[in-house]
């Protein structure tokens, strides 16, 4: 991958605030949401590993989710906690490179694995006597694998195209991670090529998903009418309601930043919602996961009367 501006050598992040009472504020915010998104991933992960009962097509995607969010967060908080008391806020250009190749393919990742798990969705409730041969092991095994291959094969066509571009000699990225918004601010010469790459990256890793998480519901929601009984419906809406959170919270996030056009970036906005799907979606995943959950729950309960 070659430079095309080799006096570029480093970025500087400027983060969210450059008050220090500010800065210690945020530091303590985002250690504590680091240290939750850390021990909640863990966590579930861990029961979903140990517990025979939660060996199943949903927590296998449910588990990996949790490994996506857990490294998706590493990605950037470390270094943003750092960025938060630190007098030095830069980070090599090979630093700002890797972390955006690995939350890249992290994030595309995410969103295939969204859509897989909307089709096991649609085959507990519309076909739940055969769910066990629809969602067979191999078949599970392929979408991850697919999930990740997919996910960072077009992070790599993201990042050679970004890091590629001329960044005019400026440094300075308003922003606490290096992401598309403010590099592309920092380039002179977005060409016509690179906003179609960015459309197509858009169309394959975010708007594909999203029209077969949609058709997924489709099916679901006719699935449903045809119960006949209330409480047969209801049971059957609350097995896929955590994963629609999920996705809604997503995907929502990640179309109102990437889906428009450079010129109407606004850092500061941008900011405040990528942080969303960066530090809180990892976050508030196992929880959305489990606190309505009974399996996971009675897991848990097992796993502490062991320790």
């Amino acid at each position: 991958m070659e430079r095309s501006n080799h006096s570029v050598t480093e970025f500087i992040l400027l983060g969210f605030s450059r008050d220090p009472v500010m800065q210690l504020v945020l530091f303590v915010v985002f250690l504590v949401g680091y240290s939750l998104t850390v021990m909640g991933n863990t966590t579930l992960i861990v029961l979903i590993f140990n517990d025979s009962r939660l060996h199943t097509p949903m927590y296998f995607f449910i588990g990996n989710l949790s490994f996506l969010d857990l490294w998706y967060s590493s990605v950037y908080t470390p270094k943003i906690l750092v960025t938060c008391i630190a007098e030095d806020k830069s980070i090599s250009f090979a630093g700002c490179l890797a972390q955006f190749l690995f939350s890249a393919g992290l994030a595309y990742s995410e969103c295939y694995l969204l859509a897989a798990m909307a089709y096991d969705r649609y085959a507990a409730i519309a076909k739940p006597l055969l769910y066990a041969q629809v969602m067979s092991k191999r078949l599970c095994l392929y979408l991850i694998i697919y999930s990740y291959t997919g996910g960072f094969v077009d992070a790599i066509i993201l990042t050679s195209n970004t890091f590629t571009l001329d960044f005019c000699g400026d440094n300075v990225i308003d922003d606490f991670f290096c992401d598309v918004p403010p590099l592309v601010k920092l380039a002179c010469d977005v060409t016509e090529s690179y906003q179609q790459v960015l459309y197509f990256l858009l169309a394959s890793n975010v708007i594909t998903p999203t029209v077969l998480i949609l058709a997924s519901y489709l099916f679901i929601i006719a699935a449903i009418l045809r119960i006949r009984s209330t409480q047969g419906r209801l049971k059957a809406f609350s097995t896929c309601s955590s994963h629609l959170i999920s996705v809604t919270l997503y995907f929502g996030s990640f179309l109102y930043i990437y889906s428009r056009p450079s010129s109407s970036y606004s850092l500061e906005r941008d900011k405040i919602i990528s942080t969303f799907y960066t530090v809180l979606f990892p976050m508030l995943n196992p929880m959305i996961y489990s606190l309505r959950n009974k399996d996971v729950k009675e897991a848990l309960k097992k796993l502490l009367k062991l320790t």
